[in-house]
């Protein structure tokens, strides 16, 4: 059945996500005309970078390039443009040629990404590390050499979805427990007693921008004799005294049985990696299909991971300015009244409700102005949640954040406040 689109704001990914009814290689026609129906708010979506990631950079937009301000882009340490990085990319392209050519366990290996792994295994404490393409595949990698039919995982109800489409390829039955509740963990640990067990959680959850109760879920965990996963992808580098995530600043890195990071976010390359024990490592080294039938990483790309890694460890300040930041932008969205939900972080959601007119709206209208903001509908979050999602970098000076906040107040607040759904007057 045909669906109205006289208000494409009407509908979302949702409505079109089982496909064309008879043919799975043919697009659905309502897909195709929702999106043609709005092309001005399809447009804010995959925009194309005309310079390179930065606290300022450049996009096409209205088929120009135009400078703007980013608060979308996920370069928390400001390490993107690091000419130490760059450098180090460059004379490892010259050392070891373009690519690895082979898989991990065959050809792929080289002497660079071994140094890598090491600095991984002193950071996060383990003696096993494995790199992968990406953090997804390094989730999905876990779950396939893990989990087996028969097997539960308990995930946090808004973990990543990497770690529910691994759980479901992987045969286990997946069962989530409510959002940072330790007692519904318990719960879910207590029903399937007679199963074989894991948890899942992330440290810092991607589009709320808050921490996991770490220590109390683990001491449920222990209580329980079940291991638990820790995702940090968007804390590893920019959380803990060394760069160690959550896990290192809550002092957790020996209770934590498997540690997933990524480099994508805090260092602005590309990849990821788990570290747990050598003997666990090893057996995940032959099982974890990510790992055993893709590529292994371009060694250019690894010295550039190994020299960010080294500046993070070896310059606090990045981190300092990043939870300065992140402060300062909360704490003045909170005063214009927005409702930033429970971000502690570099992560601050603005919320919506369900007003998706508005977000898209209030978007357009900031990247017309010369903000790049990053709007997230359902279903990457809950339909009355719809949000923006600002993103905090280190690089960011505080005038960059006193300029988004006064675009952000006569793009944002005011059409809310006209709608009645600010959360709180200032």
């Amino acid at each position: 059945m045909a669906l109205p689109m006289d208000d494409p704001a009407n509908h979302h990914l949702g409505d079109f996500y089982f496909g064309h009814e008879t043919d799975p290689l043919r697009a659905l026609p309502d897909f195709t005309q929702w999106r043609n129906a709005a092309p001005d708010y399809h447009a804010l979506v995959e925009r194309r970078l005309a310079t390179m990631v930065g606290a300022r950079t450049s996009l096409f937009f209205g088929g120009e390039a135009q400078k703007v301000l980013n608060i979308a882009s996920l370069d928390y340490l400001g390490l993107a443009s690091h000419p130490e990085v760059i450098a180090a990319q460059q004379a490892a392209l010259s050392d070891w040629g373009n690519g690895s050519a082979g898989v991990p366990l065959l050809s792929g290996m080289t002497m660079v990404h071994e140094e890598l792994q090491d600095e991984l295994n002193a950071m996060t404490g383990k003696q096993g590390t494995l790199l992968f393409t990406s953090g997804f595949s390094a989730a999905i990698g876990v779950c396939i050499a893990l989990l087996h039919r028969g097997d539960v995982a308990i995930l946090d109800e808004r973990a990543h979805m990497s770690w529910i489409d691994g759980v479901r390829l992987s045969g286990a039955k997946l069962v989530t427990f409510a959002h940072n509740d330790p007692a519904s963990l318990d719960e879910a640990l207590t029903r399937y007693k007679d199963n074989r067990r894991c948890v899942i959680i992330d440290g810092l959850y991607s589009m709320d921008g808050d921490f996991a109760p770490l220590d109390t879920l683990l001491d449920v965990t222990d209580a329980h004799g079940v291991g638990i996963i820790v995702d940090e992808a968007h804390s590893v580098f920019a959380d803990g005294p060394s760069g160690g995530g959550l896990t290192e600043r809550l002092n957790e890195r020996q209770r934590v049985r498997v540690y997933m990071g990524t480099f994508s976010k805090a260092l602005s390359l590309v990849g990821g990696f788990i570290s747990t024990d050598a003997a666990l490592a090893d057996y995940i080294r032959y099982y974890a299909h990510p790992y055993v039938f893709s590529g292994a990483l371009p060694p250019s790309t690894v010295a550039g991971i190994l020299a960010a890694v080294r500046i993070m460890r070896n310059d606090n300040r990045r981190r300092e300015r990043l939870r300065d930041n992140a402060d300062y932008m909360r704490n003045a969205l909170q005063s214009l009244g927005l409702d930033t939900g429970n971000s502690q972080s570099w992560i601050i959601p603005i919320i919506f409700g369900n007003r998706r007119d508005i977000l898209f709206e209030s978007v357009r209208q900031l990247m017309m102005r010369g903000v790049y903001a990053a709007p997230v509908d359902y279903p990457a979050v809950s339909e009355d949640q719809v949000r923006i999602r600002v993103a905090i970098s280190a690089g960011h000076t505080r005038d960059d954040l006193d300029e988004a906040l006064n675009h952000i107040e006569d793009t944002v607040v005011v059409p809310l406040r006209q709608a009645g759904l600010l959360f709180k007057e200032a």
